[in-house]
């Protein structure tokens, strides 16, 4: 697992549309990278409110949020 501030190894996953993203499509930018275990879990989903909350912050500082787990794309 990176560092906080360390690159991150590029890595290529559909999205939620079922297109191919890559990590490195975001170079440059400040990304938050959110890997949780599975979708719609209780511990998951108090994971994403809380990003979802802190969310303007975020945005305020130009970060981007991307969300990663062994689900399906559509979950």
């Amino acid at each position: 697992m990176p560092a906080i501030g360390e690159t991150a190894l590029d890595f290529e996953l559909l999205n939620q549309d079922g297109e191919s993203t890559k990590l490195s499509d975001f170079r440059g930018q400040t990304v938050i990278l959110f890997a949780y275990p599975k979708a719609a879990t209780p511990g998951c989903t108090t994971q994403a409110c809380g990003l979802r909350d802190a969310f303007p912050r975020f945005e305020a500082n130009n970060a981007t949020v991307i969300g990663i787990s062994p689900d399906e794309p559509k979950d």
